[in-house]
């Protein structure tokens, strides 16, 4: 499966972004999704993840209450809605995918497909 993040982009503090990630040559049923970031001079961080199934996402504490992740498999998608966006928010976001489970979810190692990343910029 190959993925594509897309909905980066420039907003200033305070505001919303909607991340998208589609996947294609594949089906993302048969995986976990998840989001990370990564700031510049800083190592990726876990951001939030969804099973197969649907089921509650996980979050990263810095994110827990703003962001909001979801699914569509009719749609082969799973998006990212953040909210009350910092300045410290701005990193390059990637969608990936896991068969792990979920306590191994936040681990980058145990993900084998990245998508190419989409810069969100927050302005302070």
């Amino acid at each position: 499966v190959q993925l594509q993040a897309s909905g980066g982009g420039l907003v200033q503090a305070g505001g919303s972004l909607r991340l998208s990630c589609a996947a294609s040559g594949g089906s993302l049923r048969s995986y976990t999704t998840s989001w990370f970031r990564q700031a510049p001079g800083k190592e990726r961080e876990f951001v939030s993840a969804i099973s197969w199934s649907g089921g509650s996402p996980a979050y990263a504490d810095s994110v827990k209450g703003r962001y909001t992740m979801s699914r569509d498999n009719s749609k082969n998608t799973v998006s990212l809605q953040m909210n009350s966006l910092q300045p410290e928010d701005t990193a390059v976001y990637y969608c990936a995918t896991t068969r792990g489970v979920r306590s191994s979810w936040s681990d980058p190692q145990m993900y084998y497909t990245w998508g190419p990343g989409t810069l969100v910029t927050v302005s302070s």
